[in-house]
């Protein structure tokens, strides 16, 4: 099926099991043309993983709604949500068109400029921005109801669980060669892991870039 528009992604996201209707709204109203190279926006609506520069990537939309629905089953619409990794910002832009409050760290100047940018474009004033290693997270700002990281850790950041409301929720990708989306809930500063299934992502790396 070949989607030329956020509606057709949006029903084959819904196809493909994502459940949550305020997520498929979400996909079907952002217009994910705008994170992509102009080269690439021919491909924009397609369930796919595109190259953004500076060796990153726009995440599938599949694993972007999964990701977000599966906060959505922890955490309500008014929660401040901490992302991990902005990248193009389209990720940020569905969680800043569902959630009260976002703040995002990326770790490379370039990217997060380009992504404010796009957040004034939508009209979106509810994301705050960071530039840092998002494995230190954003301690000031903490602690989070929800937390989401958009590249794989190799092992579980410490600094992040840490940042974790109790009775909040953090969905991560962990792993090198073979990744799983992990799940963890804090519940009475224990924490639950569930494995949610196997992914690809871009590796989670330390330090900063200008």
């Amino acid at each position: 099926m070949k989607t030329r528009s956020g509606a057709q992604l949006a029903q084959l996201l819904a196809e493909k099991g994502i459940k949550n209707s305020l997520v498929l709204e979400t996909i079907a109203n952002t217009p994910r043309a705008l994170f992509v190279p102009a080269s690439l926006t021919h491909q924009a609506f397609e369930n796919t993983a595109l190259p953004i520069g500076q060796r990153q990537t726009i995440s599938q939309p599949y694993t972007v709604a999964r990701m977000t629905e599966l906060l959505l089953e922890k955490v309500g619409k008014d929660s401040r949500v901490l992302e991990i990794g902005t990248g193009s910002g389209y990720q940020t832009a569905i969680l800043a068109s569902i959630f009260d409050q976002v703040c995002s760290v990326e770790r490379i100047k370039t990217l997060q400029f380009q992504a404010k940018r796009r957040m004034n474009q939508l009209d979106l004033h509810n994301v705050k921005m960071k530039h840092s290693d998002g494995w230190l997270g954003w301690a000031s700002k903490s602690p989070f109801d929800a937390i989401i990281v958009t590249a794989a850790a190799s092992k579980m950041p410490q600094a992040l669980l840490e940042q974790l409301a109790d009775g909040g929720r953090l969905v991560i990708p962990i792993g090198d060669t073979e990744q799983r989306l992990m799940c963890m809930d804090k519940i009475d500063e224990q924490v639950n892991e569930q494995v949610i299934e196997q992914v690809n992502f871009v590796p989670l790396v330390s330090g900063e870039v200008l």
